[in-house]
């Protein structure tokens, strides 16, 4: 009975031990997003407020995008899309859930927030379509 018992426990043990070093998110992630510096496009001057962001891979982050409405724009990021979960969009209050993403368009001035986990490291180009050799045009570094 007690090499049994002994059996028992070494075999809990070959599964618990391996599990205790590992770690767990805690909490709702949803709620505590890194917020990204608010990126202002300045339709007047061709300028972004914010052209270069430094992110990490496996963390949530809520990237808010300001335009002044001079212009219909829309900003590309195919790259930086494709390797994050895209958790959602948020239009004036309006939440979309979007299964992929790859561009967002402004017909008139407002803000529009996109929450997401990039997946996978590495530089990822976004830009104005149409003005990104006109200086609209950033990068995402992640590491």
């Amino acid at each position: 009975m007690r090499i049994q018992n002994l059996v028992s426990v070494a075999a809990f043990l070959a599964v618990a031990i391996p599990w205790s070093g590992m770690a767990w998110a805690e909490g709702n992630l949803a709620s505590r997003a890194t917020r990204l510096p608010d990126m202002m496009i300045d339709s007047a001057t061709l300028n972004l407020s914010q052209t270069e962001f430094e992110l990490e891979t496996g963390k949530y982050y809520r990237w808010r995008i300001v335009h002044d409405g001079g212009e219909e724009f829309q900003i590309v990021a195919p790259d930086l899309f494709r390797n994050s979960w895209i958790d959602q969009v948020v239009i004036e209050d309006l939440e979309v859930q979007p299964m992929g993403l790859y561009a967002i368009e402004f017909d008139d001035e407002g803000t529009i927030d996109v929450w997401f986990v990039p997946i996978r490291p590495g530089n990822f180009d976004f830009w104005v379509d149409g003005y990104e050799n006109r200086g609209l045009a950033g990068t995402f570094v992640v590491r």
